[in-house]
């Protein structure tokens, strides 16, 4: 399994504390965001190889963290990847990170991508077992319950077998509260529609955008996240996840 982790933003909502530290390196409740993240990925068993994105900015920042992490969880296979990018106006977005990706790694296999900055405790063994059973792109979807948070995400509707029948980013007047959140599955085909979508001119920022493009032309699935959600944003999100990761 080829895990990619998109950590390149750089996450001005958080200044000062990003200013001089990559977001996914922040401590929840006493560790990074990133290895929360991992002890998911480990979660996969079996030999992962995990590709972390970053900017030039924040390159140093994770390979020093890197090292401590390889000596500390030596069966996960870990790369990390320097953009090029060094400030918001030449970052190549999530989208243009993951073709960067794409290319530099020579990747037509399939890919579980996961960013940086989503913090969940559910393991992910029945998502990518499900993503590879239907062989079709599947999104981690999660219900935050309330109309006006969802705003700050997406909206999505599902068919009876959980396919995304529609996707609004940025919903100004959402009628639900499921959205689709940056944990995906993309089987090997998936790059021939990224390389379209790029093609075409689309938006390189947020990973979700692609995924309002796809469904429209090619099935792509859904899987209930269980657990806790948080998206690290500001500083009340940080906080609450924090507070949470904290209570166990």
């Amino acid at each position: 399994m080829r895990v990619l982790i998109l950590a390149a933003g750089y996450a001005t909502r958080l200044y000062p504390l990003t200013q001089n530290q990559p977001k996914p390196l922040l401590p929840i409740a006493g560790r990074p965001i990133l290895e929360h993240i991992l002890d998911r990925v480990r979660s996969l068993g079996g030999p992962v190889e995990c590709l972390i994105v970053t900017n030039h900015r924040f390159a140093e920042a994770f390979e020093e963290w890197g090292q401590r992490y390889r000596i500390e969880q030596p069966g996960l296979d870990l790369k990390i990847l320097d953009d090029g990018s060094t400030s918001e106006a030449d970052r190549l977005g999530a989208i243009g990170d993951l073709a960067f990706v794409i290319e530099e790694e020579r990747i037509s296999e399939e890919l579980l991508v996961i960013a940086g900055d989503n913090l969940f405790d559910a393991p992910l063994g029945d998502f990518v077992a499900y993503g590879r059973k239907i062989g079709k792109p599947v999104v981690g979807v999660y219900d935050v319950g309330d109309r006006e948070a969802i705003r700050r995400y997406n909206h999505i509707r599902l068919d009876g077998e959980g396919r995304i029948v529609f996707f609004e980013e940025k919903p100004k007047n959402p009628e639900g509260t499921l959205t689709a959140i940056a944990l995906y599955y993309f089987p090997s085909e998936a790059w021939t529609y990224l390389r379209q979508y790029l093609a075409e001119g689309e938006s390189r920022d947020q990973p979700g955008r692609f995924i309002e493009w796809l469904y429209r032309r090619h099935p792509v699935f859904s899987w209930r996240l269980p657990g806790r959600w948080f998206d690290i944003g500001d500083f009340p999100m940080l906080e609450q996840a924090d507070r949470a990761f904290a209570e166990g």
